[in-house]
């Protein structure tokens, strides 16, 4: 799947979510999979836990996140 196609699978919308970024049709946020895979969560393991995900969507959020570090900066302490 191309990146294009895995960022389709995100969306932000006001209503939902107070507009933070979630997967396409979940009311799951981009960073809550994040955190989880930081946490050492593997793909199998958030898909137990959220059975409507596919590994798709994982690597969605994956991409969107690369995308966010184009343009933003994180300080990081030191």
């Amino acid at each position: 799947m191309t990146k294009p196609e895995l960022l389709s699978r995100i969306s932000i919308d006001p209503k939902i979510c107070f507009g933070k970024p979630c997967i396409r049709g979940h009311r799951i946020w981009v960073s809550l999979i994040l955190d989880l895979l930081t946490e050492g969560w593997t793909i199998p393991k958030i898909l137990e836990e959220y059975p409507g995900l596919e590994a798709d969507d994982i690597f969605a959020c994956l991409a969107y996140g690369s995308e966010m570090t184009r343009e933003r900066y994180v300080e990081i302490p030191g």
